[in-house]
């Protein structure tokens, strides 16, 4: 019961009989302590740890409780406010393959009885649930991007790169690292244990790419529902920094760290199955094409297009990647990130792709410092939306967009993705659809928090400014 979105909170306590069940297979596994894990306006999981005697209570919803709004960014309550409750999901329970004395759920947070309305995970369940009103369930796969790294003298370096640093001897041109052998050798003892954990966890890892920027990666897995996805990615973002203590490396999630890098996205793949038909993926025709529907839905996810952007790409740094060319780039010049709102089959300069080798839809202007639950919910409500009304999205538009002259892409009818987190909190505020799947207090917790992000790198001077301006004026 735990997965279906109740607005009754006794309704949302798991079965104490399975409660009792999971607590002596985890016993008997040597679990010791228990991370029940509710999600934050950005996305990110946080918890109490509580010794695996107190299963029983944490399950029933007596277990800690948490002043949400002292820490996370949602100041609508003050310190004369309750609490919030967070009640785990049984059928996210896992244990920990870092740390097997230490078993892993997610949680939704309650508050005096009701769905507490800044808990993204329980926003997506509502959305999910609003989905299947409709006669649609959603399913998503997302491709993770990440770079590794480590510290020496006391600065990040790449993690996989082993000719001499800037300074300290002949640097050489460097090779291409995407798909690179030797480097996916070298990389093999990080990579080795993250392909045997991934597989443990009954995920169906598909394969490990060396992507385009040194030590840069990409893990693909197989898609399932959209609740079960956003779990994943938050699980694997922790998974992914914690294997790399390990072996005394660290994970970045930062889209660009420098000018030089590739862009780490976090591309969302997603298709739909009738509710009352599952199994049927309706965006593939009854001709092994493409079907209608995918239309519609893409119709939506244009319409959204700039607010869905605002929420897939959060942070400032996340549009110094939507940019069609770099110069210094490792491997050339050309980013291969989308640049305009539009669809096109396999292009992968637009926004929305339409792939070669499955019946969905991929939207690659996200990256892996979204808020998943929120990304995910924005993106069923848009296709939804798009699928009951027949939006129409226009011709798809097959040509490079990066070699595409100004006037040829505004006959086309593409536009701008976001150029930057301000142009995307404007077009967020304006929308109504995303206020419905966020709600008044998250949206406007969202905005404020955003809008403080931007003012704050705004006054900000760079070293691009100083280098610019201070002897040119």
């Amino acid at each position: 019961m735990t997965r279906n979105y109740h607005e009754n909170f006794a309704e949302a306590l798991p079965d104490l009989a399975r409660v009792t069940e999971e607590k002596k297979k985890l016993e008997a596994a040597g679990v010791k302590y228990i991370l029940s894990c509710w999600i934050d306006l950005l996305g990110v999981p946080k918890t109490k740890p509580v010794p695996i005697s107190d299963f029983e209570l944490l399950c029933m919803g007596k277990g800690p409780q948490f002043a949400v709004h002292s820490i996370s960014f949602v100041p609508e309550l003050g310190p004369a406010d309750a609490d919030q409750i967070p009640v785990p999901d049984l059928d996210s329970l896992v244990i920990c393959p870092w740390d097997k004395t230490c078993a892993w759920m997610f949680a939704d947070l309650w508050w005096e009885g009701h769905p507490y309305n800044l808990c993204p995970r329980s926003a997506l369940k509502r959305i999910v649930k609003e989905t299947a009103d409709q006669g649609y369930v959603v399913f998503a796969g997302i491709e993770p991007e990440f770079i590794v790294m480590k510290w020496e003298d006391g600065q990040p370096v790449k993690a996989f790169d082993n000719d001499p640093k800037q300074g300290q001897g002949l640097r050489p041109r460097r090779q291409a690292f995407g798909y690179d052998v030797e480097y996916s050798i070298d990389s093999m003892g990080f990579l080795g244990e993250l392909i045997d954990i991934i597989e443990g966890l009954g995920w169906n890892l598909h394969d490990v790419v060396a992507e385009g920027g040194y030590s840069q990666f990409e893990l693909d897995f197989h898609y399932t529902d959209i609740l079960s996805m956003a779990d994943r990615l938050v699980f694997l973002r922790v998974l992914l920094k914690e294997v790399a203590k390990r072996h005394g490396m660290f994970v970045t999630f930062m889209p660009k760290p420098t000018i030089g890098d590739w862009r780490s996205g976090a591309h969302i793949n997603t298709s739909m199955q009738p509710l009352e038909n599952p199994g049927v993926n309706i965006f593939e025709s009854e001709s092994g094409g493409w079907s209608e529907s995918v239309f519609c839905a893409v119709g939506g996810l244009l319409r959204h297009g700039g607010a869905l952007t605002a929420i897939a790409c959060s942070t400032v740094n996340s549009y110094n990647g939507l940019v069609p060319r770099v110069g210094g780039f490792e491997g050339g010049t050309v980013t291969w990130a989308p640049t305009h709102m539009t669809y096109g089959y396999n292009n992968r300069s637009a926004m929305l792709r339409l792939p070669q080798s499955r019946f969905c839809i991929e939207n690659r202007a996200a990256d892996m410092c979204m808020n998943a639950y929120l990304s995910l919910g924005m993106t069923a409500a848009a296709m939804t939306e798009g699928i009951v009304n027949s939006y129409s999205p226009g011709e798809p538009l097959n040509q490079d967009l990066y070699s595409m002259s100004e006037d040829e892409i505004a006959k086309s009818g593409a536009q701008r993705l976001p150029r930057n987190l301000l142009e995307a909190i404007e077009i967020l505020r304006a929308d109504e659809l995303a206020r419905n799947v966020l709600g008044d207090a998250m949206l406007d917790s969202f905005l404020h928090y955003k809008t403080d992000e931007w003012e704050r790198y705004h006054q900000a001077v760079t070293d691009w400014e100083v280098e610019e301006y201070l002897r040119l004026y």
